[in-house]
Parts: structure tokens; sequence; C-alpha cells
């Protein structure tokens, strides 16, 4: 099971900055940025299929966002900018193994989760 951990939340203004990271085990074919806000189902941020490099974002944070990777260090990092009050939630690091739908809630290893709180 990959151990994945998340550092970097906080709390910061609207238009402030805020990158998160996350420490794995190991890299899995997905590795994503999730995001959970009370009321609504988790849903992925940015995600990464590590055999192809390809970078999937949601429309609400392209521009803003940028996910990147440490291979050396086998860290994942989510770079946010100009946040919104909107951007509000815990935000999930998590892995997924080939077969697993990388935007999906479902499966896949999840961190623990590190909070945003972005005030107006």
């Amino acid at each position: 099971q990959v151990q994945l951990q998340e550092s970097g939340g906080g709390s910061v203004q609207a238009g402030g900055s805020l990158r998160l990271s996350c420490a794995a085990s190991e890299f899995t074919y997905c590795m994503a940025w999730f995001r959970q806000t009370p009321g609504e189902e988790r849903q992925a941020v940015a995600t990464l299929r590590t055999t192809t490099n390809k970078i999937y974002y949601d429309e609400s944070v392209k521009g803003r966002f940028t996910l990147s990777r440490d291979t050396v260090k086998n860290a994942l990092y989510l770079q946010m900018n100009s946040l919104k009050p909107d951007d509000t939630g815990i935000y999930y690091c998590v892995a997924k193994r080939s077969g697993q739908r990388c935007e999906s809630p479902n499966n896949g290893n999840w961190g623990q989760g590190t909070q945003v709180t972005v005030s107006s």
C-alpha cells in the first residue's frame, strides 16, 4: 500500500498562494490532488499520469494551480496561486494504480489530507 503524507496547508487571504507537498513511498500510474468541501463529493483538482507525464486540471483551477513532482524525493507538489474562497477545503494526495480511474473519487490510496482555508 502506498504511503502518502501531505503538508503545506494553511489559511490565506484571497489572492494569496500556498504550496502543498506530498511525500510518497512510491509513485504509481496516477498521482493526484483531490479536494473536498463540506457537503460535496471529493473532486480531482489536478492529476498526473506518470507514464506519459500528462497533467489534467479541473477547469476551476486552470491557470492558477500547477502540479509538479520530484522523482528523486518521491514528492508531489501543488502550487496554488491567486487563491479564491471557493478553493477552501481539505486537499488530499492520492495514488492510483493502472486500471483505476485517475479522476474518480473512488479507489486509490489516500493521504490524511491537509486543510486549506481562503478568506475573502
